[in-house]
């Protein structure tokens, strides 16, 4: 699965399409569908994007939920509103009128690793968040569990 890490401003061109940095780009490389897959966040006014096996790992996730359920029919509405965007030959994809609408973005658009899957943001909007996320995070005192490693072929428990 892709890991993206940093993040990346590129310029939005005149037909609405936006070079994908090649870091990113380069983790969509081991799947079938040469692309990537965006979607709106819920809590702020930019997109997520990631390859598709997150994707189909999201949809399995909302399988997981009681069918017919006020929660699975209020979180479906992240895959009718996911966009498939192919890569074009220079590794661009062409954003959809909703996500200009959505995040602000014109003229440039901030590429921001978050692990599996990075998110697409009007650059100022961005630094606004991030200073109030940092803000809140401080304040609380977060920490982060780290995971253990998993195990290799021959190593005990």
């Amino acid at each position: 699965m892709a890991l993206f890490v940093g993040n990346y401003v590129n310029r939005v061109d005149k037909k609405g399409r936006v070079s994908v940095p090649k870091p990113f780009r380069e983790a969509f490389g081991r799947q079938s569908f040469l692309g990537l897959y965006a979607y709106p966040l819920f809590k702020f006014n930019a997109f997520e994007a990631c390859d598709e096996a997150f994707m189909e790992r999201l949809s399995d996730s909302l399988e997981d939920l009681p069918m017919f359920s006020d929660e699975q029919d209020d979180l479906s509405v992240i895959l009718e509103s996911a966009h498939r965007l192919p890569f074009d030959p220079e590794g661009r994809v062409a954003l959809p009128k909703d996500v200009f609408d959505t995040t602000g973005i014109s003229g440039q658009a901030l590429f921001v690793g978050r692990g599996r899957r990075f998110q697409i943001w009007e650059p100022k909007a961005y630094e606004a968040n991030r200073g109030e996320a940092f803000e809140r995070a401080r304040a609380r005192g977060a920490t982060l569990q780290l995971r253990q490693p998993p195990k290799r072929d021959g190593e005990e428990s």
